[in-house]
Formats: C-alpha cells, sequence, structure tokens
C-alpha cells in the first residue's frame, strides 16, 4: 500500500523514464503498456457522511486494514489516494481472479472494527449490525485500455487538488503520486491539468 512518500517505492505498471513532462498532464510514452492480465479496476469508495474526514483522521488504522486485505486477498496498487471521506483507487488482480468485492468488504469491516457505530445509521443498517461508517455501494470501472489507465491514473493523483485541499498535487501526502516522483515517472511539480482530467469517475 502506498498512502505517502514514506512508502517504499514500486509502481505497478508506471515505468521511469530519463525525461518527464513538467506541465501538464503525464502522456504516453511515461507509463509502460497496460496489460490486462488479471484485471485493471477504478474504485471510488467513500463514506456514509461524505462530511466526515475519518479516513485521514485514522489513516493508520486504514493503512493497517489495508495491509492486511492485501495480505489475504494479494492484488496490485497500481495507483491510490486517501480523501478524508473517500478512497479512488486502481488495482492489478492476479491472472483469473475478479473477486475486488471480498477484498473491498474485507478492508471496509477491519477499518470499522473497533469504531463506534454511526449515529445516523437506517433501520436496515442496524438490523443488519451494520455500524454505516461506509456507504454500502461503490464505483468500480474496469480499465480498458492505455489511455483509460492513464487518465485514472492521473485523475487519482489530481483528486485532492480538484475538490480543494490543496493547490498542489505534491501538497497531500496520502496519495501514490509520491512514489511516482520518486521513481521519476513524474517531477515533483506537477500539477495536472483540470480539462484533461474531466469526466466521469464515479463520485
Amino acid at each position: 500500500m502506498f498512502f505517502d512518500s514514506r512508502q517504499r517505492a514500486g509502481v505497478g505498471w508506471a515505468k521511469a523514464r530519463s525525461a518527464v513532462p513538467t506541465n501538464g498532464c503525464a502522456r504516453m510514452p511515461y507509463y509502460r503498456r497496460l496489460k490486462l492480465e488479471g484485471g485493471a479496476f477504478f474504485f471510488t469508495v467513500t463514506l456514509a457522511d461524505r462530511r466526515n474526514d475519518l479516513l485521514v483522521r485514522h489513516v493508520e488504522r486504514l493503512r493497517r486494514a489495508y495491509a492486511e486485505t492485501e495480505k489475504r486477498f494479494p492484488f496490485e496498487t497500481v495507483a491510490i489516494c486517501i480523501l478524508p471521506d473517500h478512497i479512488h483507487a486502481l488495482w492489478r488482480l492476479p491472472d483469473g481472479d475478479t473477486n475486488y468485492a471480498s477484498r473491498w468488504s474485507f478492508l471496509k469491516a477491519g477499518f470499522s472494527r473497533g469504531l463506534p457505530a454511526s449515529k445516523a445509521r437506517s433501520p436496515s443498517k442496524i438490523a443488519k449490525r451494520e455500524k454505516g461508517i461506509w456507504q454500502r455501494r461503490y464505483w468500480e470501472h474496469a480499465i480498458r485500455d492505455d489511455i483509460d489507465f492513464e487518465r485514472h491514473v492521473n485523475y487519482i493523483h489530481y483528486n485532492p487538488v480538484k475538490h480543494g485541499l490543496v493547490t498542489r498535487v505534491a501538497d497531500w501526502p496520502f496519495s501514490s503520486f509520491h512514489r511516482y516522483v520518486a521513481q521519476g515517472i513524474l517531477p515533483a511539480d506537477w500539477a495536472g491539468d483540470a480539462g484533461e482530467l474531466s469526466g466521469r469517475f464515479g463520485e
């Protein structure tokens, strides 16, 4: 898992190059050609209360739940960004494995364990003994090709700026962006381009 620059510098599909554009989005061939064996998926997973900052306030708890999920159900984190109330991630699953639902269920349960239940739980969630911390549903999107892959990685890294949390991508600590910088794939002053990053990404 790679939530900030202190994590080890593995880069998933991204391949370092000697020259990286310093203005706008990274463009091919700075990302190695996508290989879809095993399946690649983009996710948006949100808290039930979108006004909450639980994910960054308890980011160490989230890291532990994430690490345990990776250990129990292996997968590759290509890119990730933790926002106060939601997570964007792009995963690559092992060959022949598309069971991301079990992974997210395990991760969400691990994070919620030990936290108090939401006071705003619906009767349905109370009946099912759910704490009401997470939205039940989440957005998933199967990555189609190289360009689709590139757009979603860029979107993930740009998201804190999009939401007005920081003015520079590099200023948000809970992101795999720092891993890409450490590997020379993106410059530290990469800021993305709102026009390039527009589109439907499941928020």
